[in-house]
């Protein structure tokens, strides 16, 4: 179960702290947040997958989705005196993406391509505006802090801690691959894998369809299932698992 969800410089959200638990519901005003925040966390998910420069390249690309106002806001703007308008950046724009676990914790940085990767060897390339990966790390615990990092990636080399020292287990992670793309073995990077499995078990149903031909009216071959797929294909066969596990219960 999710426990903190965290977004940064994301659409709407210019930093954002939101505890979750068994069932949450958001509510709120037409353009208060609600869906960025519900699209920040599939963007969490296609880290796993592999998908999340593609998915952020889907949303128009990183200028699309960077907070469009300032750095910070003004105690005058927190009051709504003075209008959020957007200014100069001093530093470079990150988009920051994370949540805590039971077990774990998870964060992820983008940000514009920088000197690396093919720019790197002077060889041209048709992906320049392509997000990539900056930072990524894994912790244990509810909380982040340096001596509970598992997992360090920093550019394109990614660490795992070994008692009190580091380990470098990858020097040339590609800038548009995540770690759970790179390391995420089973005997070596435990927390990787387990974190992996646990994010791909996340479900979306926002584009659940329900029209006559949507896979949920369709026949299907029915096989016990605890989790409803995202197209619904399997909904009879989820319902009643959910019916025989209680029976048992």
């Amino acid at each position: 179960m999710l426990l903190t969800l965290a977004v940064s410089n994301y659409r709407s959200l210019l930093d954002l702290k939101i505890p979750l638990f068994g069932l949450n519901v958001i509510t709120g005003p037409n353009g208060s947040g609600k869906s960025n925040l519900y699209k920040a966390l599939r963007l969490l998910s296609e880290t796993a997958q592999g998908g999340v420069v593609n998915a952020i390249a889907n949303e128009g690309g990183l200028n699309s989705t960077f907070w469009a106002g300032p750095e910070t806001l003004s105690t005058d703007m927190k009051n709504k005196r003075v209008k959020v308008q957007g200014t100069v950046k001093s530093k470079p724009p990150r988009l920051k993406l994370g949540f805590i676990g039971e077990d774990f914790g998870y964060s992820i940085e983008l940000g514009f391509p920088q000197n690396s990767g093919y720019a790197a060897h002077n060889v041209p390339s048709s992906f320049t505006l392509d997000p990539e990966i900056k930072r990524e790390c894994i912790w244990a615990g509810e909380f982040y802090k340096p001596s509970s990092v598992l997992i360090d990636r920093n550019g394109p080399v990614i660490k795992s801690r070994q008692g009190s020292s580091w380990n470098v287990i990858l020097k040339n992670a590609g800038g548009f691959e995540s770690l759970f793309s790179c390391v995420a073995d089973p005997a070596s990077t435990p927390e990787v894998f387990t974190l992996k499995t646990i994010i791909n078990s996340w479900r979306f149903y926002d584009h659940f369809r329900t029209d006559s031909s949507s896979p949920a009216r369709l026949p299907q071959l029915g096989t016990r299932t605890p989790a409803l797929h995202h197209d619904g294909r399997d909904l009879a066969a989820a319902l009643q698992t959910i019916i025989e596990i209680g029976d048992v219960e």
